[in-house]
């Protein structure tokens, strides 16, 4: 096995995107995320083709180089560098420590949108709460007096794959902490989560939505799916 290098690694996965940019793809791409990031205009399918060809060549970087690594992608302006980042911390997040919940914290308030935060909170913070259970009250808390919405937004959606698991009770909480926000991206969190757990039990929801009062979006929201079934 050759050693790993940082650098020609990072060189490596830049020459693929590059190769394979479009640059018409790329400008309607940066329209959409508010021309806040740039884009080598790779679509999903195409971006997750090219970096498995990239990890079949290069194989995953040793585990103790993955925040250093993940962190220059973070550094870099194309957003692809930063989803091949989040797909690569996915592959290894349930073998990373306890203390790894401080680098995803400062991935998540670092060029933050919806498009890393939801990932993270679904695919990366969700898998280290359930291998460390006695973390989340404490970073719950952390996170959410720490007035940064993308931090509240993950708090809410870090079980949004839980289905019958939800804890329903902390769910609650927080959703009575952030329910008066007039931020569009809690009140949309809050309608998304209720909704997703509609699925596994739509009678609760229901209850739940009939009882507290919640701003229009997020109401909307958590009805979706269960309006639809109706």
């Amino acid at each position: 096995m050759r050693e790993f290098v940082t650098g020609e690694y990072l060189a490596g996965i830049e020459k693929l995107f590059q190769e394979k940019k479009n640059p018409a793809k790329a400008i309607s791409m940066k329209a959409y995320m508010r021309n806040q990031f740039e884009f080598f205009g790779l679509t999903s399918p195409e971006r997750k083709a090219l970096s498995k060809s990239f990890l079949y060549d290069y194989g995953l970087p040793p585990d103790k180089e993955i925040p250093m690594l993940v962190g220059q992608l973070w550094e870099l302006p194309q957003r692809e560098f930063q989803y091949f980042g989040m797909e690569l911390l996915r592959k290894r997040i349930k073998y990373m420590d306890k203390n790894f919940i401080r680098f995803l914290e400062e991935l998540i308030i670092r060029k933050s949108w919806w498009d890393t935060i939801d990932y993270m909170a679904a695919n990366l913070v969700s898998v280290h709460f359930q291998r460390f259970p006695g973390h989340i009250k404490p970073v719950l808390s952390r996170w959410m007096d720490s007035e940064n919405i993308w931090l509240q937004r993950s708090c809410l959606l870090f079980q949004l794959k839980f289905k019958q698991k939800t804890d329903l009770k902390l769910l609650y909480a927080l959703i009575k902490r952030l329910k008066e926000s007039d931020e569009f991206f809690i009140q949309k969190a809050i309608g998304w989560i209720l909704r997703e757990y509609s699925k596994t039990n739509p009678e609760e929801v229901a209850a739940y939505v009939s009882t507290n009062e919640l701003k229009p979006l997020s109401r909307r929201e958590a009805l979706k799916y269960i309006n639809k079934a109706r």
